[in-house]
Parts: structure tokens; sequence; C-alpha cells
């Protein structure tokens, strides 16, 4: 039951990634591939029905994480406090900017909300890359599963390094999937930024990749390889969807590197918590296995019908005046 639980969070993590991944690009592109308000509007209208269904992943994953690996929960988040917050509250800003963007009919107003969905992404994708990276490469715990150090523990040059990758991929795959929601110039746009930019927003995945499972690492490159490509020829779907690939090979060398750790101590690895050390009772795994087996398929079917109803691109002819 313990390492079924670590796979559905990992799981969990994997549709966070690749959900919230263009979700965050498409906010951290704001101001480059939205010429004008129209185009704003546009990109924000690519990800208005769907980004905050994408949030809920990350929920799941915190909340599974609670419920079946405590231990795991406690000495992540309380060592990790500070960019945990920073990260929640660049989530809050760029939700409460979605919705209040277009409430009045003014250019500075527009503005200012516009620079807290751009930055409040980019908080978000670097603070969730820290996080991630901080899981994987380790913590200076002690045998209490207590941080030892300032609250600064968690920054180190390796975790750095996992915030610019994820803020990275993210970067390619908004633009990505902007190309694949819109049509006329703006797709042009986006296309060629995806092009032009992924040799070096991909570089720090890769190099994290390499630090943490070796030539593990090649999947990653092969697939996002596969998904500039199709990208160059002018499909997007499948660029998107190699995109897709190239993060669920990420989370499993991450997470298969991990296991059967939850959370490594930097300081001696006799400290790490384990898989089976820090987890719930095999009664609560197996409640919450259930509830999983009924709640999951629900959520993945509304989802992906939200998804399929909203397909369509769009352009700015499709955007009425502002009012």
């Amino acid at each position: 039951m313990e390492t079924l639980w670590f796979c559905l969070i990992a799981l969990l993590w994997l549709g966070y990634l690749f959900l919230e991944g263009f979700d965050f690009g498409v906010g951290m592109l704001l101001p480059f591939l939205g010429r004008d308000n129209t185009e704003r509007r546009v990109m924000i209208n690519t990800i208005g029905p769907v980004w905050d269904g994408n949030e809920v992943w990350l929920l799941v994953a915190g909340g599974a994480t609670f419920a079946a690996f405590p231990g795991w929960y406690a000495a992540l988040f309380s060592a990790a406090y500070l960019p945990l917050t920073l990260f929640l509250v660049a989530l809050i800003g760029r939700g409460v900017a979605f919705e209040y963007r277009g409430k009045v009919d003014s250019e500075r107003w527009r503005k200012v909300w516009d620079a807290v969905i751009f930055v409040g992404s980019w908080v978000a994708a670097l603070g969730v890359g820290l996080i991630i990276a901080t899981t994987v490469t380790g913590l200076p715990i002690d045998a209490a599963g207590d941080r030892v150090g300032s609250p600064f523990a968690a920054i180190r040059l390796e975790t750095l390094l996992g915030a610019l990758a994820i803020a990275g991929y993210a970067l390619v795959h908004g633009a990505i999937f902007v190309a694949l929601k819109t049509e006329g110039e703006i797709r042009e746009r986006a296309r060629r930024t995806a092009l032009k930019i992924s040799p070096i927003a991909l570089l720090p995945l890769v190099a994290l990749l390499l630090h943490v499972a070796g030539v593990w690492a090649l999947p990653v490159l092969v697939f996002a390889g596969l998904a500039l490509w199709r990208l160059w020829v002018g499909r997007e779907g499948q660029a998107f969807a190699f995109m897709g690939l190239a993060v669920a090979a990420t989370v499993t060398v991450l997470f298969a590197s991990l296991y059967p750790n939850v959370l490594p101590s930097t300081l001696d690895p006799a400290y790490s918590l384990t898989v089976a050390g820090a987890a719930s009772s095999p009664y609560t795994l197996m409640v919450m296995t259930w509830v999983a087996a009924f709640g999951t398929p629900a959520v993945l079917i509304y989802q992906g019908w939200t998804y399929w109803v909203f397909r369509k691109r769009i352009g700015v002819q499709h955007i009425p005046a502002a009012h």
C-alpha cells in the first residue's frame, strides 16, 4: 500500500506539472506574445475555462501526501515554509488577477493585473520547481525529522536548478499550448517563440536530470526533441503530446531516483524519511484507496469533458469589445 500511494502521489504531481505547466507558461509569456489588450485576452481565454481545475491536482497531491505520508508532509512543508508561502501567495495573486482583470475598462487597471499574472506565474513556477527539487535532493533533517539550520535551508544550488528547470519547461510548454489553441499571428508568434527559447529554457531541466539520474535523462531529451520537431512542421497537437511525454518521463525519473525514500537527509542517509517509515497506518491507506478508486475516474471524466468542450482555437476575431 505504501508503494502504491508513493506512485499515486508521483502521478498527481505529473498531472499537475503537465496541466498547470502550460497554465504557468501562458502567464509567463503574456507580455511577450500578447502585443495588445485583445491578444492578451486571447491568451488568457485559452486557459480561462481550465486554470482553476488544473490547480485541483496540486490540492489533491498535497492532501494525499498529508493523509498517506504525514511524516513526509510535515518535514518537507515545515522545512520549506518560506518558499511554500511565496508559492501559495503567487497562486492566489494569479487567481484574483484572472477574475478582476476585466472588471474595469481601464488600460491602467488591466496593466496592473497583467503584471500580477506575469509575476505570479513566474514565482509559482519557480516555487513548485524548488519544492520538487527539495523533495528529490533532500534537506538537512535530523533523526526526528526536524530541519537543521536556517529557514532558507531548502534554497541550495540543486534546488535553484530545479526551480529554473520547471520554470523553463513551463515556458516552452506554455508557448506550445498557445500555438495549439490560437490562430493567426499570435499562433505563429508562439510557435516561433517556442522553437527559439527551447535550447536555453530546457537546459536547466536537462542539467537537473543528469545530476539526479545520469543517463536516465535520455528519454526526456528524446521526447522534448520530438516535440520541437513536430512543432517545426506545424503539428502543434503532436508537439503538445510529446511535451506531455517529456514531463511524464521527468517525473518518473525523479521519483524513481527518490524511492524508497520520500525525503532524503543531507546530514546522514540514516536520517532519511522512507516510504515505510513515513506512511500512515494500513487501514488509513486502504480507506484512501477505496475513496480514490471511485473519486478519481469522476474527476478525470469531468476534466476531460471540460477540455473537449473548449477544444477549438480562438483568435482576436472571437474577442468582443471591452465593456
